[in-house]
């Protein structure tokens, strides 16, 4: 940590509030919203590892999807019941550091991995009897493997790049973790460069995925128009409206938080939208992959007999 040449040795996480009564609630909802997140993520990829029926390239995504969320979730959420509970709201310059690169890597690594799993729908809605061909293992653990390391390494970017900057001598977060938008704002000089690291990094993990999910569903619909019968079309689109429903919440989330000029920022709104996405959504994302879904409910169904 001596490269960052910074006397802030620790940050103080104001949260959300500093009232006891609505601290405590805030613990019991973010501990039964964790709770949630590990029992429904775990149960899914459990029943993928187990049911023969799952081993296919579509939840071989998921249960990839789900084990970030685990971790992305994990990340996050022991250190705000901690806050919550806690009269110490400080976190160490190295945990911030550690919370930040964790949190980045998984973040990006799922935005990659959502761009895969949206080929995957255009292979399986294009060519469902080549499917399992045209989606061989081997091509899914090269697209999960490129997810991570391209998670990994923009990871490194952004750590080092944030933790560069000087930070003056307020070193209190207007949030509840460790995220870019508040430490800019500590940041004294060098905002401009780091803006252009920013918007490199908004681009090839964000804006670039999203132009390739788009460009895969626009072939989805194609195909699908094509189809004659009203229930096939329907029976299709109902192959992909997980996958919709998730990049819809996961993308546009993070759009709203970092895709924004500087002057339109508010931490106290942008705590609520960042929650969303950091400690929510890994909750729903079982739900959403499941619920509906005849192959997941069955398999449950076989666990618990």
């Amino acid at each position: 940590m001596e490269q960052y040449n910074n006397t802030v040795v620790e940050f103080i996480l104001v949260g959300f509030t500093t009232d006891p009564v609505m601290q405590l609630v805030l613990f019991v909802i973010f501990l039964a919203v964790y709770a949630l997140t590990v029992l429904g993520n775990s149960t899914l990829i459990v029943l993928i590892c187990n049911d023969s029926r799952l081993h296919t390239p579509m939840y071989f995504f998921i249960g990839n999807l789900s084990f970030l969320d685990l971790g992305l979730s994990t990340v996050y959420t022991p250190k705000i019941l901690v806050t919550c509970i806690s009269e110490d709201k400080s976190i160490s310059f190295v945990g911030c550091v550690a919370q930040f690169f964790f949190s980045a890597g998984l973040g990006y690594t799922e935005c990659y991995l959502l761009a895969a799993m949206a080929y995957d729908r255009y292979v399986a809605i294009s060519k469902p009897l080549l499917y399992s061909q045209a989606m061989p293992l081997k091509l899914c653990v090269f697209f999960v493997a490129a997810s991570y390391l391209g998670g990994l390494i923009n990871s490194v970017i952004i750590t080092k790049d944030t933790f560069a900057l000087t930070f003056c001598s307020d070193n209190v977060i207007d949030d509840f973790f460790c995220d870019i938008p508040p430490l800019v704002k500590l940041a004294c000089g060098k905002k401009d460069s780091f803006q252009s690291v920013l918007f490199f990094l908004l681009t090839s993990n964000v804006i670039i995925p999203i132009v390739f999910i788009l460009a895969s569903y626009l072939f989805i619909i194609s195909t699908i128009l094509r189809i004659r019968s009203t229930q096939g079309r329907l029976k299709a689109f109902s192959t992909c409206s997980s996958h919709l429903i998730s990049v819809t919440l996961y993308y546009g989330s993070i759009l709203y938080i970092y895709a924004r000029p500087r002057s339109s920022y508010s931490l106290d709104r942008d705590k609520i939208v960042s929650t969303f996405y950091t400690v929510v959504f890994p909750m729903l994302n079982p739900l959403i992959y499941s619920f509906r879904n005849k192959d997941v409910k069955e398999a449950l169904n076989k666990l618990f007999k």
